[in-house]
């Protein structure tokens, strides 16, 4: 006896909202989704703008190489350069994927860090191509994505970092000038693929294409590793007795170097350093036996990652970067300068640079919050 009053009041209410939807007005008020409008053909799709949730910030690493001491200086600023973040309330501990691993590998480090939702991400990639579509996800996500210390052509990523191929060319025009613009030498490169390796030894054939009497004997990877550069200039050294210099990169010229020395030629080849604390001093030692010895050191800053950093904090922030002050392919990058190059005339500034650094440290240079403001955003 109680339901049939239920029923005639749930009917009443139901004939009602019929009759407002027939008018054209919602019975209860609602919010009501746009559909939206597919691209025309040939457009692309656009991403909305997202909406900055404010600081505490957190900030994603992914690295995929460790053995190398650039890379472990690269870690420890970004961790330092965070702190400061943090003291300040606009950053939350970093989030470091880091691992000596492949490009699947590295493609894996993305992926958790968009999992754990980061807001932005610096990335030191290990392939030219091959994070593309993992970076894009990334940043169709909202996330900041900022390459370090390698140039990649992605849409939407950003770069920071030194200008990989005049980075080279420094140090290969000064070994052709060195010979005198003749004679035999070798090349000892990176890992091929790698974006810094092919930047750089794009520099190093462009400079040689204008020396024609300089002749490359042979070409071999030292893979960045001091002890691999050592065993591929002994073979160097044993195959072309007579070698009259040779060019190398990063902790390899320590090797190529110890591989010299080892083997003790009458006359050394003209090589290329690197500006490492240990070069440096080994760069002394062999001066006390040999005084007219030349080499050349051009930094190759793991500062530019913690710079990196700086600038996605600042964007994160809602400071608008001043495009007019970026360059590379696609005119997304930061091109920090060199900090500092060393050669016989300036070797005991780098010396006094390294008094109280470890063998390991490499000449570096941190952008200050100032001047990362004052030199690539707007004022």
């Amino acid at each position: 006896m109680q339901r049939k009053p239920l029923f005639t009041i749930l009917a009443f209410i139901m004939v009602l909202s019929m009759i407002l939807a027939a008018c054209g007005t919602p019975a209860t008020p609602t919010s009501v989704a746009q559909p939206t409008q597919p691209p025309q053909t040939g457009q692309q799709p656009t991403q909305p703008p997202v909406e900055s949730k404010g600081p505490p910030f957190t900030i994603g690493i992914s690295n995929p190489f460790i053995s190398s001491e650039y890379r472990t200086q690269m870690i420890a600023e970004l961790i330092e350069v965070n702190k400061e973040y943090m003291d300040k309330g606009l950053t939350t501990e970093l989030v470091i994927e880091s691992a000596d691993t492949d490009v699947a590998g590295q493609i894996q480090q993305l992926q958790n860090l968009m999992a754990k939702g980061v807001d932005a991400i610096l990335v030191n990639p290990s392939d030219v191509n091959g994070l593309n579509a993992t970076l894009q996800e990334a940043v169709s996500k909202g996330i900041i994505v900022i390459s370090v210390d390698q140039e990649l052509n992605v849409p939407g990523v950003y770069n920071v970092g030194i200008d990989q191929k005049e980075w080279a060319k420094t140090s290969a025009k000064w070994l052709a000038e060195k010979l005198g613009g003749k004679g035999n030498i070798v090349l000892i490169e990176g890992f091929p693929g790698h974006p810094a390796n092919v930047a750089r030894m794009e520099g190093v054939d462009e400079v040689l294409s204008q020396y024609p009497d300089i002749k490359v004997l042979a070409k071999d990877t030292g893979k960045w590793d001091e002890a691999t550069g050592q065993q591929v200039m002994s073979n160097f050294l044993a195959a072309y007795p007579n070698l009259d210099g040779y060019w190398t990169q990063d902790g390899m010229a320590i090797g190529a170097l110890q591989a010299v020395i080892a083997a003790n030629p009458a006359k050394f080849p003209v090589g290329v350093g690197e500006g490492r604390c240990q070069f440096l001093k080994l760069w002394e030692e062999v001066l006390k036996d040999r005084p007219d010895f030349e080499t050349i050191a051009v930094a190759n800053p793991p500062g530019v990652s913690p710079t990196g950093l700086r600038i996605a904090v600042n964007m994160l922030l809602g400071k608008q970067v001043d495009k007019s002050k970026l360059g590379g392919a696609n005119g997304l990058s930061f091109v920090i300068p060199v900090p500092i190059v060393i050669t016989k005339a300036n070797l005991q500034q780098g010396l006094d640079i390294c008094k109280d650094k470890p063998d390991a440290y490499l000449l570096d240079g941190i952008m200050t919050d100032q001047e990362v403001l004052n030199t690539f955003f707007l004022k």
